[in-house]
């Protein structure tokens, strides 16, 4: 198979073996059973007919489920659309948190603790650090994006964090700016973070929160999880802290690449033939050069999943001057001390429809007929779904 290959293509072929071949989690099942049916009968759609010149146009709908390649473009406009009000006219920078390879596989049996303990340790981190009298002694904003694979989809659990470039002071009357190119110390960075996961991993197992199946059953006991620890401790942790933005269009062109990316982009797939997938990745340990990878069907499948997030869980998060529960008030500080405009239309802002922000996005209008560019497509017929409901 060749052409316009997609993720959808490759379940749709293998995906029965698969299911069959193995024990898969439920929300692993609604996950490829979403991609396969998305923008397909089985949805249900709708048609439209040109006022003009008569043709007909048949759409169908998305799945909506946030791992399927398709169904990020609106998600992450309305989603960026939101943010614009809180970007500030300072430097912004991007710092990364990387777990160590030694922790991957205890973090894919425990998902929702381990990813949820890395957002913990990453923002107090930052939160400790910049509240210190020698760095900035104010509170700074953080966004962190979770990502959880590498390009050769192994599991690669990291969090991509952008954070103001100043702070509230801790009285909440003046503006504080970092000082240089500079963020805080990446050394400094590293180690405070190794040891404020380590510390909660830690704590997670004295409470029982953490599960030992297969091949790390033997870390159920202290003796041995207390080793694994001791040497993650001795070992330096990635922390990767890049310039800053300069503007407020590179932090928004930045937002949007990352926090609505899927484990691999349609894009990227180039091939499926005799039960094997092709696909582009970029090689870090050889300059960063791009290169063809080929996995059995079976082996893309089984990578794709390890990123399919437990359910309800939040992968984009929201900390200090820009957590959710204060953002409103001390937004409007900061723009007060800034010398920001801070007013706002009144009455609630109208949402932009999926048309019009299609249109701005694609530069393309939905509602004029593709065919003849003349006549608007007009509503004819809704096409109920074919499929029965996704499994709970």
């Amino acid at each position: 198979m060749q052409g316009r290959l997609e993720v959808a293509d490759v379940f749709r072929a293998h995906g029965p073996d698969y299911r069959n071949a193995y024990k898969l989690h439920a929300r692993h099942r609604r996950a490829m059973r979403a991609i396969e049916i998305c923008r397909t009968a089985e949805l249900g759609g709708h048609k439209d007919e040109c006022d003009h010149c008569g043709r007909v146009r048949i759409s169908y709908n998305s799945c909506r489920n946030r791992h399927c390649p398709k169904c990020q473009g609106l998600d992450r406009e309305r989603w960026l659309e939101a943010r614009k009000e809180d970007i500030l006219p300072i430097h912004y920078f991007h710092v990364v948190f990387t777990l160590p390879e030694a922790l991957r596989a205890l973090c894919l049996r425990n998902q929702a603790v381990a990813y949820s303990i890395l957002f913990r340790a990453a923002w107090e981190t930052v939160k400790e650090l910049t509240e210190d009298a020698r760095h900035l002694r104010a509170e700074v904003g953080l966004i962190a994006v979770l990502h959880t694979w590498s390009q050769a989809l192994i599991d690669h659990p990291h969090l991509h964090c952008i954070v103001t470039g100043g702070g509230l002071s801790m009285d909440g009357r003046r503006w504080v700016s970092c000082k240089g190119e500079f963020f805080l110390p990446v050394k400094v960075l590293s180690r405070l973070f190794r040891g404020k996961f380590l510390a909660h991993l830690k704590e997670a197992h004295q409470k029982g929160r953490l599960l030992f199946p297969g091949k790390i059953a033997h870390l159920k006991e202290k003796s041995a999880f207390k080793g694994v620890l001791r040497n993650l401790y001795s070992k330096e942790w990635e922390v990767y802290c890049k310039p800053p933005f300069r503007n407020a269009e590179m932090v928004m062109e930045y937002l949007g690449r990352y926090t609505h990316r899927v484990a691999i982009s349609n894009g990227r797939l180039i091939k499926l033939e005799s039960g094997k997938v092709t696909f582009l990745y970029r090689d870090r340990r050889d300059d960063d050069r791009i290169k063809p990878m080929t996995l059995d069907a079976s082996e893309f499948i089984r990578r794709f999943l390890l990123h399919v997030l437990p359910d309800g869980f939040v992968k984009i998060r929201h900390y200090g001057i820009l957590s959710n529960r204060s953002r409103k008030s001390k937004m409007n500080q900061c723009r007060r001390l800034l010398g920001v405009d801070c007013r706002r239309e009144k009455g609630e802002k109208k949402r932009e429809s999926w048309q019009d922000l299609l249109t701005r996005v694609t530069g393309n209008d939905p509602r004029i007929c593709p065919y003849c560019g003349k006549g608007m497509m007009v509503l004819k017929e809704v096409l109920n779904p074919s499929a029965l409901p996704l499994a709970p």
